[in-house]
């Protein structure tokens, strides 16, 4: 991804970011979220992804990392703060490509609440009935 493209994209998370209530917001100072062009290698192979693959390399959107606040107790300690992550190329790819920048920005928002709503638990099948999927 060029320079240009990284910068365009960019500017659409700002724009979702903008649009977010203030509560949703909020939690970014508790979980950050970081964009990157396409997973590490080794997040690819954890996830039986090809690293070497342009298709799996584009296949993924955005991760969660951590544990969701459900499942952290007193009990779990040495765990490293959540993460969510979103994925440039695979938000792209899954938009169909530049060619509908709001399709984008559309697909950059609902990564971020399906990344985020991991954090507080929701499975897969939550998210889609939310319509995050």
């Amino acid at each position: 991804m060029t320079d240009e493209l990284r910068e365009r994209f960019d500017a659409l998370v700002d724009r979702v970011l903008e649009s977010l209530p203030r509560d949703i917001l909020a939690m970014f100072e508790e979980v950050p979220l970081l964009v990157d062009d396409e997973p590490d290698a080794q997040v690819m192979r954890e996830l039986g992804l090809d690293p070497s693959s342009a298709d799996d390399r584009a296949s993924l959107c955005g991760l969660h990392s951590g544990l969701a606040i459900t499942e952290r107790s007193v009990e779990v300690d040495g765990v490293l703060p959540s993460q969510v992550h979103i994925y440039r190329l695979g938000i792209v790819s899954h938009a169909g490509g530049w060619g509908d920048e709001a399709e984008v920005q559309r697909q950059i928002r609902i990564t971020i609440l399906h990344e985020l709503g991991h954090e507080f638990g929701l499975d897969e099948d939550e998210l889609d009935e939310l319509g995050y999927a």
